[in-house]
C-alpha cells in the first residue's frame, strides 16, 4: 500500500512542478498549447495500449467495453455540473477561467475539478501493482508526463484570473497527496478482486481519462498550436506507445 501511495505521489508531484513553471514563468501560449497537445497524446496511447489493453486481458470485450462507457458517463455528467460552477476551462492557460469575482464558488469548483480529472489515473496506478512483478512504469510515466502541462496550463490560466499563489500550489500540492492516497486505495480495495469486476474498474478509469482528454485538454491545444497540435499529439502518442513495448 505504501509503495502504490508513493508511486501515485511521484506521478501526482508532476503538476505542482508544472505549476510553478506555469505560474511563475510566463510561457508563451502556443508553448502551453504544443505541450498540452503532447500530454495528450501520451495518455490517449496509455489509455489504448495499456489500461483497455490490460482491461480486455483480464475480462474480455464486454467488462471492457462496459466499464469504459460508464466511466466516460459518469466523468461527462460530473463535468457537466461542475462547468455550470465555473470550472468548464480548468485546464486552459488563457484569460478562459472566472475569478472568484467573475463566478462565487468557481475557485471550490475548479479544486473539485482537478480531483475529478487526477484520481482515476491514481487508481489505476495503485491497481497496477496487483499483480505482483511491480508497478506499471508506463502508466507511471504517461501520468507523469501528462501531468506536467496540465499543471502548467492550468495555474497560468489562475495567474489571469487572478488567484493568489497560495490558492495555486495549495491546490496543486494538495492534489499531489490526494493522487497518493487514491493510488494507495486502489491497491487495497482491489486486491483480490475478480479479474472481470478488476478489467471493468482499469476500463472506466481508462474511459474517464480519454473522456478528459477530449473535453479539457485538446481544446486548449488546439486553439494556440491549431497548426501542430496533430504533429505533437502523434509525437506524445509514439513516445508513450514506445515506452509500453520497451
Amino acid at each position: 500500500m505504501l509503495e502504490a501511495a508513493g508511486w501515485g505521489l511521484l506521478a501526482g508531484s508532476a503538476l505542482v512542478l508544472g505549476a510553478l513553471v506555469g505560474y511563475l514563468v510566463k510561457v508563451p501560449r502556443d508553448v502551453v498549447a504544443a505541450v498540452m497537445g503532447f500530454g495528450s497524446g501520451v495518455l490517449m496511447s496509455a489509455v489504448a495500449f495499456d489500461l483497455i489493453d490490460e482491461a480486455h486481458s483480464l475480462g474480455g470485450i464486454g467488462p471492457t467495453a462496459v466499464g469504459a462507457a460508464a466511466g466516460a458517463v459518469v466523468y461527462t455528467g460530473a463535468n457537466v455540473v461542475l462547468a455550470r460552477r465555473g470550472a468548464r476551462h480548468r485546464k486552459r492557460s488563457g484569460g478562459q477561467q472566472p475569478s472568484e469575482q467573475e463566478q462565487g464558488g468557481s475557485g471550490t469548483a475548479i479544486a473539485i475539478g482537478a480531483l475529478l480529472d487526477g484520481v482515476p489515473e491514481s487508481v489505476v496506478i495503485g491497481a497496477s501493482l496487483l499483480g505482483g512483478g511491480g508497478v506499471s512504469a508506463v502508466t507511471v510515466a504517461a501520468v507523469f508526463i501528462s501531468n506536467v502541462p496540465e499543471g502548467l496550463s492550468s495555474a497560468a490560466g489562475m495567474r489571469r484570473a487572478g488567484r493568489s499563489p497560495r490558492y495555486v500550489f495549495g491546490l496543486w500540492c494538495g492534489i499531489a497527496v490526494v493522487s497518493g492516497l487514491a493510488a494507495m486505495l486502489g491497491y487495497a480495495v482491489l486486491a483480490g478482486a475478480d479479474p472481470v469486476w478488476l478489467a471493468g474498474i482499469t476500463a472506466f478509469a481508462g474511459g474517464a481519462i480519454l473522456a478528459m482528454v477530449a473535453d479539457t485538454m485538446i481544446p486548449e491545444a488546439f486553439e494556440d498550436a491549431h497548426l501542430l497540435v496533430g504533429l505533437v499529439t502523434v509525437a506524445g502518442f509514439l513516445v508513450a506507445f514506445t515506452l509500453s513495448r520497451a
